[in-house]
């Protein structure tokens, strides 16, 4: 019922910058949380960053300082901002929104299929 399309991901050189976007759509009441999460080869999903629906941020460390996610109530869209990139940022970088639906307390998890961020040396 709901889709999160990202797109902003790409090729850059070490201390480059990226914006990702990631909007949602669909038939829902209100979206919650939402996220990003990024996957390196052979290793687990993590996440990255994440914003409530009143505008509240959190970071992991590794990226505290260099990263910083919005989002655009209005357009169901989130953002992340990407400076100061590391080789080790390099992963797909994967949306993820919880969505109020319409039914009373019903809440569910999507997820979008990922963009790729390479970060070359």
């Amino acid at each position: 019922q709901v889709q999160l399309v990202e797109s902003g991901g790409g090729l850059v050189q070490a201390g480059g910058s990226l914006r990702l976007s990631c909007a949602a759509s669909g038939i829902f009441f209100s979206i919650n949380r939402m996220a990003w999460y990024r996957q390196a080869p052979g290793k687990q999903r993590e996440l990255v960053a994440a914003v409530t629906s009143a505008g509240s941020t959190n970071y992991e460390e590794p990226v505290k300082g260099r990263f910083t996610i919005s989002r655009d109530n209005a357009k169901n869209t989130v953002y992340l901002q990407m400076n100061g990139l590391k080789p080790e940022d390099t992963a797909v970088y994967y949306c993820n929104a919880n969505v109020q639906e319409f039914s009373v307390g019903a809440t569910r998890n999507y997820w979008g299929q990922g963009t790729q961020v390479t970060v070359s040396s």
